[in-house]
């Protein structure tokens, strides 16, 4: 059984076109999980429940649950993407990815 593909990835977003959306709180809709990934630099990710911050860099990757209320800061120069899914993603395809936060 191969590991879960995205559906769906936003554009490459740097620290002046990351959106105002992503920036405040926002959640995925249900059953879309989300997986930030950070190309370039730093992002802070804010989890809202339950409340928690993790710095993501290139080598340690972001979880969202599906409806998990969250949002992003840039920590200076970055670049990111972040990848749909309509099941979970199989964190052992990114084994430096960070846990899942419930």
């Amino acid at each position: 059984m191969s590991a879960p593909r995205p559906y769906r990835s936003t554009p490459v977003f740097d620290q002046d076109t990351l959106p105002a959306a992503l920036r405040a709180r926002h959640d995925t809709k249900a059953g879309v999980w989300g997986l930030i990934r950070v190309i370039e630099g730093e992002l802070e990710l804010t989890y809202l429940d339950p409340q928690s911050k993790v710095v993501l860099t290139p080598g340690h990757s972001g979880l969202i649950l599906p409806q998990q209320p969250h949002f992003v800061t840039p920590r200076g120069p970055m670049k990111m993407q972040v990848d749909f899914y309509d099941q979970h993603p199989a964190l052992a395809a990114s084994p430096q990815s960070t846990r899942d936060p419930n």
